[in-house]
């Protein structure tokens, strides 16, 4: 890897293009070095991933507003369009429209891949946008494979230099770009063309976090969804000869310089030299469980405790419980801990959105449980039981440094996401154990393979698939490197009859 230095430049020191980050973000996106078995193995199991999170909300209120939306777009006439999750085959879309509901229906039980660094990302959300593309302009598998391994490449590297979080900036500015090269890979289209669409996929997809603070609000699963469909845009126009504002990250009023670090900002970002192959996918890392990543060995902990200490979940435990106090990262407490001041963190009537992204809530089910699941263990009626809500008040996060200096940590087999739990009764006894990563990670109890990835397929789509459609596109996507253009239109799924229509289809403009 190369480091590269970025910084903010004044206008009259007029930053040469080929200097500019967004330029040589270009430049990774159309070296054709090949592609590792061992990375194209992993995307197969990243689209195995999304398809089995995408199937389980297909019925879910933001999903079935994105799709109604995609549905209404006739197919355009450059290409074949492209498919959406649900629907037929037959039933095309044109691609930033597919991008979209694609892209919220993946999000949406925020259930798939994610990678933690200087910022954090759901890489697989690159996945969408350059599907849908490569259906739309009938791309074989092989291609396919390498605009997938792009947009990893580029959203994981950037997320390793450059915090958006800490100005709280939504993460997927950085996926706007990583999609644009992705698709720029995909097709094969020069560095000059790339170069124009990376800057018109961050300029529009800056945000604030107000979408991951407080109530959080369905619009948390439309954010990536808007950045790829964004990203398809945005190539388009390229394509058209239209040209994007320079230096996009570091023009005395570009990003950098008003949105994140400043004028006096220097970042040193990673990318692959020419020739080096692209690996980033494999350093990131999946989901067990359907909440957010750093929850992940939380509920894991809980599971075990649960097991282990079956008095801490039995009748009247919460009584018996003075406190739990869990020590850990600096992001995990003031992010999705008590850390981050949020009393919607606590609400028993809080969204599920809001409830997926409260670690003291989390934790409560997942001890009295012993297990965790997408649908139930957020219901209503679970989040307002009497004696979690007890329990759940008295669940507190703390920063630990120690945790923050290895969730920070560069070096892969320290970074950790976890931390050291405290349970404290009021019999004054203590109970206390830690845990670094979730089971699922690939340092681990019990690592995610291809046979975990499509056993969570099976698992998701048992009763929204038929049983034939299940191995139809488990067949069809282990053999994705030799997939023809016309196979590609089938990396989509098709619920089983009448599902779809069991839920009303809001009405909106078109």
């Amino acid at each position: 890897m190369k480091q590269h230095e970025v910084r903010v430049h004044k206008s009259e020191e007029n930053l040469a293009r080929e200097d500019q980050l967004a330029w040589k973000i270009a430049e990774v996106a159309t070296d054709p070095v090949e592609i590792t078995p061992e990375v194209t193995d992993m995307v197969i199991n990243r689209i195995i991933d999304n398809a089995a999170v995408a199937t389980a909300s297909l019925t879910r209120g933001p999903v079935v507003a994105a799709r109604s939306q995609a549905l209404s777009q006739p197919t355009s006439t450059g290409g074949q369009g492209a498919t959406v999750f649900g629907p037929s085959l037959d039933r095309r879309v044109t691609p930033e429209w597919a991008a979209w509901a694609n892209g919220v229906a993946v999000r949406e039980l925020d259930y798939h891949d994610t990678f933690l660094a200087a910022e954090y990302s759901h890489p697989g959300d690159n996945i969408p946008p350059i599907l849908a593309v490569a259906q739309h302009a009938s791309r074989n598998g092989r291609d396919l494979v390498r605009g997938i391994v792009t947009g990893y490449e580029i959203q994981i590297d950037l997320a390793k230099a450059i915090s958006l979080h800490a100005h709280k900036i939504d993460h997927v500015a950085h996926l706007g770009p990583s999609a644009a090269a992705g698709i720029g890979t995909l097709l094969g289209l020069d560095a000059e063309t790339i170069f124009q669409a990376i800057g018109q996929a961050l300029h529009t997809t800056t945000a604030t976090r107000q979408s991951r603070k407080g109530e959080i609000s369905t619009w948390k699963a439309h954010a990536p969804a808007f950045a790829g469909k964004m990203a398809v845009e945005s190539v388009d126009r390229a394509m058209r000869g239209q040209t994007s504002p320079t230096p996009i990250y570091e023009g005395e009023d570009g990003v950098i310089a008003w949105l994140l670090d400043g004028p006096d900002a220097k970042y040193s970002v990673p990318l692959p030299e020419a020739g080096e192959a692209k690996r980033a996918i494999l350093d990131s890392y999946t989901k067990e469980h359907s909440a957010e990543y750093q929850a992940q060995a939380w509920i894991d902990l809980a599971r075990k405790l649960h097991n282990e200490h079956p008095e801490l979940a039995a009748e009247g435990a919460a009584d018996q419980i003075e406190s739990i106090v869990i020590h850990t990262s600096h992001h995990t407490h003031f992010v999705i801990g008590s850390g981050a001041n949020d009393p919607q963190k606590y609400d028993p009537k809080a969204s599920r959105e809001t409830l997926d992204h409260s670690i003291p809530y989390i934790f409560a089910v997942a001890l009295q449980d012993g297990t965790w699941n997408h649908e139930k263990s957020y219901a209503p009626e679970r989040a307002a039981r009497p004696d979690t809500v007890k329990l759940w008040q008295k669940i507190t996060t703390e920063e630990d440094p120690e945790w923050t200096r290895r969730y920070h940590s560069l070096d892969p087999a320290e970074k950790a996401f976890g931390g050291r739990v405290e349970i404290t009764m009021k019999d004054g006894s203590k109970l206390v154990d830690e845990i670094a990563v979730a089971d699922a990670h690939p340092l681990g109890a019990r690592p995610f393979a291809r046979a975990q990835y499509v056993e969570k397929f099976r698992t998701l789509a048992e009763h929204v698939l038929e049983a034939e459609e299940i191995e139809r596109f488990l067949n069809l996507v282990q053999r994705l490197p030799e997939l023809t253009a016309d196979e590609i239109l089938g990396l989509s799924v098709v619920a089983r009859p009448g599902l779809l229509a069991s839920v009303p289809t809001p009405k909106g403009l078109f």
